[in-house]
């Protein structure tokens, strides 16, 4: 597997089929890897096209695999991902509270940009 982060919170892998694999670590572990997968399952729910989908979680290793959403956006404009945030919480009823551009990737099979790393988010109510 491809490392993509080895941090002290998490320990994010590229599998040679494309999903990600992202262990949790660090204070507040177990709080962020159960939002992450709260908020996952929410945005799902809602219809949400433009983040990962959580398809495996295993609560005892804090560890979940989700699906691939390209990669790093590095050239996006703080303006264009405020845009995305923002839309992101309007449309969805998601507040990310990390909303920063280095979680926005860019998936070229899609055409489009994406939000990722939900372990600091907030959960809304649904939009009308």
């Amino acid at each position: 597997m491809k490392n993509l982060k080895d941090g002290i919170r998490a320990h994010v892998r590229l599998d040679w089929t494309g999903r990600v694999h992202k262990r949790f670590r660090g204070s507040d572990a177990l709080q962020r890897y159960s939002n992450e997968v709260a908020v996952l399952k929410t945005l799902e729910e809602r219809g949400c096209p433009n983040v990962p989908r959580l398809l495996e979680e295993h609560p005892d290793e804090l560890y979940l695999v989700t699906t691939n959403c390209g990669q790093a956006a590095t050239t996006i404009s703080k303006e264009r991902a405020d845009r995305l945030f923002a839309d992101l919480e309007r449309q969805y009823g998601i507040r990310h509270l990390d909303a920063e551009p280095r979680n926005i990737t860019y998936d070229p099979r899609s055409g489009r940009f994406c939000v990722i790393d939900f372990e600091l988010a907030e959960i809304l109510p649904a939009p009308a």
